[in-house]
């Protein structure tokens, strides 16, 4: 497993989980009450603080436990990480204009910015998604 396939596991799991911690402390705060009455922001910064934190002490234990890795990119990591990248993007502007078109329609605030968190988080899935079956399989030839 090349050393990129493994950043993209890190940051595939660290997504997952960092999302369902923030889902699962909203839901409790929210104790069956109304969702935007829910204080969100603190949750929701914290969340993506501690996923950039944990990804980064993941890739650090990574490199620790084997130091004598090869960190060389070659045409075919560049490649498949620029294919993930473009295919996690396709979610970022679904979000993007998901959150224009709640802003324009008045929605609470609570829900656009769940809504932006979710398609940002959906887009790193489907990017590290997309990398690790390239890796496993074969970069298509165009």
């Amino acid at each position: 497993m090349t050393h990129e396939e493994k950043r993209a596991w890190i940051r595939l799991v660290v997504a997952v989980i960092a999302y369902a911690a923030y889902v699962v402390t909203i839901l409790r705060r929210a104790d069956g009450g109304p969702l935007p009455d829910v204080p969100y922001a603190a949750a929701l910064l914290w969340t993506i603080g501690g996923a950039i934190a944990a990804a980064i002490v993941a890739e650090i234990g990574m490199a620790i436990v084997n130091p004598r890795a090869s960190r060389v990119i070659d045409v075919r990591d560049k490649e498949i990480g620029r294919l993930g990248d473009y295919t996690g993007q396709a979610f970022v502007v679904i979000g993007a204009i998901a959150a224009m078109l709640m802003a324009l329609a008045e929605w609470d605030r609570f829900w656009i910015a769940n809504v932006i968190y979710l398609f940002f988080v959906l887009s790193a899935i489907l990017g590290d998604v997309t990398k690790i079956i390239l890796y496993r399989r074969s970069v298509p030839e165009w």
